[in-house]
């Protein structure tokens, strides 16, 4: 694992003044050898433009919340943290990554950079809007989800020798433990275990968690990852809106039921304490009864009115 080293370097603006007079000394060195036809001020002159002009390769200007890895013929001297106007040896290479926090949604499609062949590019990376992917939850029921991941470079070396490309790392980990994610839950859950739906914000936890696992050696660090498309596959989402509308009137029954026969014995409780009236079995079974089917009737009930019993 490469280890990070912190590289101070020191300010670039006297080197570039003196580079510029040098330059410029060298100008008039050449022309002075040429006027007086001294092959040592010419020699001079020739010796001392070039050399200022390679001073001057070693000048870099650097953003707040970016860095500089340098390298020395392919070895590590460390890495530019702070931002500012600098100068070092100009033979180092100088690798520009960002420190920004980036966001990134799974399922976005990337366009690689394109370079002609003289090396300049044509056509700068790019990456499309995210789309869905389709997976299988722990059931086995097809499900579309897309996750947003925010994160950032916090270590420069090994996001630059530890992995090919540090951001197509981040997207093909992010999907791989997205989609690993999904299949280990269901969508929902009737016996309130862990799921998808029903348990949105400890699925991100556990989602955050394991992408940070998997770019650890990246030198990433995950700020947040949230769900941000979940929903059954388009084949299976007409069944599955008809159990879930199918649930929610058995749900909603059962608390009818439930107040009804609340209700009822409340009544019953009332009568017999005030002794209002007197009950039998058959007349408390049918009081029962007319209460349970007014209060649990989807329907407006029409009463009855006995008006009284005739006599002998």
């Amino acid at each position: 694992m490469a280890e990070e080293r912190v590289y101070h370097p020191m300010s670039g603006w006297f080197p570039l003044t003196v580079c510029l007079a040098g330059i410029l000394a060298a100008g008039l060195l050449f022309v002075a050898g040429a006027v007086s036809e001294s092959g040592l001020l010419i020699l001079l002159g020739i010796m001392t433009g070039p050399a200022c002009l390679v001073g001057l390769f070693g000048c870099m200007a650097i953003a707040p919340n970016q860095a500089r890895v340098l390298l020395l013929f392919g070895e590590y001297k460390g890495s530019v943290m702070q931002s500012g106007f600098f100068w070092v040896n100009p033979f180092y290479s100088k690798k520009k990554i960002s420190l920004r926090i980036r966001n990134f949604e799974t399922g976005s499609v990337s366009t690689p950079e394109q370079k002609d062949q003289a090396g300049n590019i044509i056509q700068h990376k790019t990456r499309s809007g995210g789309r869905p992917s389709k997976v299988n939850d722990r059931d086995g029921n097809p499900i579309d989800i897309s996750a947003v991941v925010v994160w950032r470079v916090v270590n420069t070396a090994e996001a630059m020798f530890e992995v090919d490309d540090y951001e197509d790392f981040v997207s093909v980990q992010s999907e791989a433990a997205l989609r690993n994610l999904a299949s280990r839950h269901p969508y929902d859950s009737e016996d309130h275990e862990l799921s998808l739906r029903g348990n949105t914000q400890d699925i991100c936890d556990q989602l955050m968690v394991d992408i940070q696992e998997r770019l650890d050696k990246a030198g990433v660090e995950v700020i947040e990852a949230r769900i941000s498309h979940l929903a059954y596959a388009q084949e299976i989402a007409a069944a599955m809106l008809q159990r879930q509308q199918a649930q929610a009137v058995v749900a909603a029954r059962t608390k009818i039921v439930e107040g009804a026969v609340g209700i009822v014995d409340m009544a019953l409780q009332h009568l017999s304490a005030g002794k209002i009236v007197e009950l039998n079995e058959d007349r408390r079974a049918a009081l029962v009864s007319n209460l349970l089917v007014v209060l649990c009737s989807d329907r407006h009930t029409q009463p009855v009115v006995n008006t009284g019993s005739s006599g002998a």
